[in-house]
């Protein structure tokens, strides 16, 4: 079992020679992601912030507030 192991493992590691050597023959180019990716990143940031800091701020709407004790029945009319 041993030299079949072996054989496994010279083969594993000649593949992954050959897709190292293959990959840095190739000239590395920036994707989008290179470019913009920390812009698109922050620029989301910014515009999930303004968004939420205007519907904390300028809305009015009361978070959390219980009714319970301020909201009375009418009477009953027969």
């Amino acid at each position: 079992m041993f030299p079949v192991a072996r054989t496994a493992l010279s083969l594993a590691a000649r593949g992954v020679r050959h897709t190292s050597i293959r990959q840095a023959h190739r000239k590395y180019e920036p994707d989008f992601h290179d470019k913009y990716g920390n812009l698109v990143l922050l620029g989301g940031a910014v515009a999930f912030s303004a968004v939420w800091g205007y519907v904390f701020t300028q809305l009015g709407i009361e978070w959390g507030f219980s009714p319970v004790g301020r909201v009375t029945p009418k009477e009953w009319r027969e």
